[in-house]
């Protein structure tokens, strides 16, 4: 076969498939080139599309074989596998199966040949693994016995097609107001806080707001696996650390946000909070160091009811009276994505927390509201309009106001 041949010539020149494709690809056009000649005599069959099978070839070596074609394809936004017959992939927000079919077998091949290069492990002790592709996408693989009869494997795919918050706009995203609003929170330093569900859209909103932070300021972000990126100059990522054999080396996104704290940041990010973590940030954050964090939730008033649930894991004697009013002194601004019917990502909300606690409620201010499929301005106002005027910011001529507004809060337990 052809692509035994490519193999074979692959050893001999001790080319590394994973690292050098070009070289690959290569030996695969001269070894087609060969089998081209040999059809002329008829020893062998002639080959319809030629570019195809290097495709393939180079794919099955250096790419992850039948998967490829969906990562290099920038419609897919996901691929996962149910069984190995079953493959589906989402574009533009919505589902479809594939004509794809795999074998378990090359299901664990393309399970480990996905892990080697991550240093993260997969095996009875550690049956869920998060790691980062070497394309940026991001694995998550259950191993069979969790996951019934198979394994289970998602790919999401990093694409971004927003990089700003200008490109969040020219994508519907955001409208201008919003736009503006928020790049004037960042410059402000305000802590701001992006809600949504799987999938849409948080760590390309929060890209797109740490793009708009000053370049003379050092950016430090901890996040679980490497999914935030950036052009800004002085920036710092860390990434948590799956404990080894042995069972000792584990790096917690705990530690990495205390760790954080040492490295002299005038940003703080965390790609996601999902647990104990959510103590650490709240803690950074009422300390004065401005800082922004992604959050699952269905709302921006259920995203602060859970970053007031989250640090109760941290410990029993972390209370309800300690962490209601951490929360409404430390988070400033709330942005809410999700999908709207289209399968478009769409912000839905931009709140402001006022800072005030009645009864254990944080209340809340809408800024942003989306009715009938627009943003429009709302009643709410950041309570910090120092930190405005401080960085030279009019907030009533960025928001269209005279003054402070009055009207019916939005309240969050």
């Amino acid at each position: 076969m052809l692509s035994e041949r490519v193999r074979e010539l692959v050893r001999e020149r001790r080319i590394d498939p994973r690292n050098d494709a070009a070289a690959v690809r290569s030996v695969a056009l001269d070894v087609l080139a060969e089998h081209e000649r040999r059809s002329l005599t008829g020893a062998v069959r002639a080959i319809d599309d030629s570019e195809l099978v290097v495709g393939r070839i180079v794919a099955d070596l250096s790419g992850f074989g039948p998967l490829q074609p969906y990562l290099d394809d920038p419609t897919v936004e996901e691929i996962w596998i149910n069984q190995p017959d079953r493959v589906f992939v989402a574009r533009d927000g919505k589902h479809e199966l594939t004509a794809t079919m795999l074998t378990a077998a090359q299901v664990r091949e393309l399970v480990e040949r996905m892990l080697s290069s991550s240093g993260r492990r997969l095996d009875i002790s550690q049956p869920f693994v998060d790691a980062m592709l070497p394309g940026g996408h991001r694995l998550h693989v259950v191993l069979e016995g969790i996951s019934r009869d198979f394994a289970a494997v998602n790919v999401r795919k990093f694409v971004a097609k927003a990089h700003s918050l200008n490109d969040l706009v020219a994508l519907g995203t955001i409208d201008d107001a919003t736009a503006t609003f928020l790049h004037a929170s960042v410059l402000a330093g305000l802590n701001i806080v992006v809600s949504g569900g799987t999938q849409a859209g948080k760590t390309t909103l929060l890209n797109c707001l740490a793009a708009a932070i000053p370049g003379s300021q050092r950016l430090v972000s901890a996040e679980e696996v490497f999914e935030l990126k950036g052009t800004h100059p002085d920036w710092v990522a860390l990434q948590t650390r799956q404990a080894g054999l042995e069972g000792t080396g584990e790096i917690t996104l705990r530690a990495l946000v205390k760790e954080a704290l040492r490295m002299r940041p005038s940003r703080l990010i965390i790609g996601e909070v999902r647990s104990a973590e959510c103590l650490d940030l709240l803690l950074a954050l009422n300390a004065g160091l401005p800082g922004m964090a992604s959050i699952h939730a269905n709302s921006a008033r259920q995203a602060l009811v859970k970053m007031c649930t989250l640090p109760l894991l941290a410990g029993e004697n972390i209370g309800s009276a300690f962490v209601v009013p951490t929360v409404a002194s430390s988070v400033e601004v709330v942005v809410h994505v999700a999908f709207d019917g289209n399968g478009a990502r769409r912000v839905r909300e931009v709140v402001a927390v006022t800072g005030r606690v009645e009864n254990g409620i944080i209340e809340s201010e809408p800024v942003f509201t989306r009715r009938n499929g627009l943003l429009v301005r709302d009643h709410g106002m950041p309570a910090r309009r120092e930190a405005f005027e401080a960085a030279g910011i009019d907030l009533d001529e960025v928001l269209g106001t005279t003054g402070s507004s009055s009207g019916t809060s939005r309240w969050a337990h």
